[in-house]
């Protein structure tokens, strides 16, 4: 895991990932198996079922893409986009809890716990 201290909206984060960048769709791209006709009833697909995400998959947040290289890990786009980062307050760092993408995610039950 890495992490980096950040100003998010006024506020002090630590933002965080697994660093699996290889991995990263962004979580508008991550491929999902729809579950039912409710739009918003799927599931994103398993690391194993899946090959390597696009180096760039086309969403941006400003002028930042999915980082490239390691020294650009953690910038705007791992904030907003990738679905392997989150962000916890900085007196709340006890509370850091990945996704774990050795498993199918269902959207209803499980992202954004």
């Amino acid at each position: 895991m890495i992490q980096k201290e950040i100003i998010y909206f006024g506020k002090k984060y630590i933002l965080y990932c697994d660093a699996n960048c290889k991995k990263a769709w962004g979580i508008s791209n991550r491929p999902k198996n729809q579950l039912s006709n409710d739009e918003d009833d799927y599931e994103y697909l398993s690391d194993d079922e899946l090959g390597k995400a696009p180096v760039d998959p086309g969403t941006y947040e400003g002028e930042f893409g999915k980082p490239c290289l390691k020294s650009e890990r953690l910038n705007k786009w791992c904030a907003r986009e990738c679905e392997r980062s989150d962000m916890v307050e900085i007196d709340k760092i006890d509370s850091i809890k990945l996704i774990d993408f050795s498993k199918r995610i269902k959207n209803i039950n499980e992202v954004g716990k």
